[in-house]
């Protein structure tokens, strides 16, 4: 397979895992922390795990196109909404 098409075959597997499973828990984790909620140590573990996927895939995503990289601008943009809000919340609690 050539790399363009082992690029875009990886590219699509991250995507696919991300509309499926990331996307899901993160919109859960934001709901839950607008109604006040502080984060879990599994939810902890779980922004950990797609904040370091991001960095690993990082090679790929900057070959993507611009509507995928705007979309990941996004999400970056969700992960920050979640850790600001949560550590508000953290800070209300102690």
């Amino acid at each position: 397979m050539e790399n363009n098409e082992k690029d875009k075959a990886v590219l699509a597997a991250i995507i696919k895992r991300f509309d499926e499973q990331r996307l899901p828990r993160l919109l859960e984790i934001k709901k839950n922390v607008n109604q006040g909620l502080t984060l879990s140590n599994h939810e902890i573990n779980f922004l950990e795990e797609v904040f370091k996927d991001a960095r690993e895939n990082e090679s790929y995503l900057k070959k993507a196109d611009n509507d995928l990289k705007e979309l990941v601008g996004k999400v970056m943009g969700l992960y920050q909404e979640i850790t600001k809000k949560a550590l508000e919340n953290e800070q209300k609690t102690s």
